[in-house]
């Protein structure tokens, strides 16, 4: 059964040749802005990684990767889910100095999503890493450089309506971030569940960074899924938006400060783990052998439906959708591509 939702009276603000030229420059411009924020140079990226390396991420652990054999070299492979690990051993092997990083395209399938408006088995991320000295993992650090994607955001957008005239009906995204650790959060909304205290929140500040996402909150159970071996769960961090259109919110980007050998210990026994110590990515992390980094993804898609006043994803990338989706959304007048 389709789990998509149709606004009352929704219409798309631009037609869908211009949305197609309106994603090409929010890409555009949006890298640039990126990269001047935070000092990044692109890298090319891979589209599949050896399953024995244990480089790919993992999510939460229950999504099931695309994996598959190659015949030249009897290896199983795996479709990226993230590049969340690859990054950090990016940045040693191109030799990256404190204070730069990379970015890159991210193309990646997530077979398990659930498909929704905002969801897709489809994820086009602009994945980034960055090199950091070891006192630079702290909260304050982290804040710094949310505002700083933040501010890219905002000032593409400031140039896309310029471009777009048409967009001004739409409401822009606000420049001051609240900050709130998840604990603070569950503590506001005791009886919502962590979608609804997203909800919640956003509904109050359009632009939120909640942080400390991973480990169990006072009611037992963390916000939200993490993988023990990339984030450290005490520097991690959401930045959401107020989705004006679908009136809920919208996790435009999944950052952290990455796990020290002692943290990647800890979250590694915390969450049952321990079998992941035999890859070579956490032999090397448990060494002391990566740099000391920060980085996350920013979803490419989602940015472009939030900028553009999209009501589903798929008016802003082509992907798989089930019958029953496609039919409500050309009956609603939803162009998906």
């Amino acid at each position: 059964m389709s789990k998509v939702i149709v606004p009352k009276n929704y219409k798309a603000v631009l037609t869908p040749y211009d949305t197609q030229r309106a994603i090409m420059l929010i890409h555009g411009i949006f890298e640039k802005n990126l990269c001047s924020e935070l000092d990044l140079s692109r890298v090319s990226a891979p589209l599949l990684l050896r399953t024995a390396s244990g480089l790919n991420d993992n999510l939460t652990g229950k999504e099931r990767p695309v994996s598959f054999d190659i015949r030249e070299t009897g290896e199983e492979c795996q479709i990226v889910q993230s590049l969340a690990k690859w990054k950090r051993h990016a940045l040693k092997y191109y030799e990256f100095r404190v204070g730069k990083g990379l970015y890159t395209d991210m193309n990646a399938i997530r077979r398990d999503e659930e498909l929704d408006n905002l969801h897709s088995v489809y994820v086009d991320q602009w994945d980034w890493e960055k090199v950091i000295r070891e006192s630079d993992r702290n909260i304050d650090y982290l804040k710094k450089i949310v505002q700083k994607i933040v501010n890219a955001i905002c000032d593409t957008e400031d140039i896309l309506r310029e471009i777009y005239p048409q967009l001004h009906v739409l409401k822009l995204r606000q420049r001051k971030v609240k900050f709130i650790y998840s604990q603070e959060l569950e503590d506001m909304y005791p009886n919502l569940s962590p979608k609804e205290r997203e909800d919640a929140i956003t509904a109050q500040h359009d632009t939120v960074c909640l942080m400390q996402i991973g480990g169990a909150l006072k009611s037992g159970k963390p916000h939200d899924g993490r993988a023990p071996d990339y984030d450290d769960w005490e520097l991690n961090c959401d930045i959401l938006f107020r989705n004006n259109v679908l009136g809920n919110t919208i996790e435009i980007s999944s950052m952290g400060i990455r796990v020290s050998p002692e943290s990647l210990d800890r979250q590694l026994r915390i969450s049952g783990c321990d079998d992941r110590r035999k890859y070579p990515f956490h032999q090397a992390l448990l060494a002391g052998e990566l740099p000391h980094c920060i980085g996350g993804g920013i979803g490419q898609s989602r940015l472009c439906m939030l900028m553009l006043g999209c009501a589903h994803i798929g008016e802003v990338q082509t992907s798989v959708w089930d019958e029953d989706t496609l039919r409500i959304c050309n009956e609603a007048g939803i162009f998906l591509l």
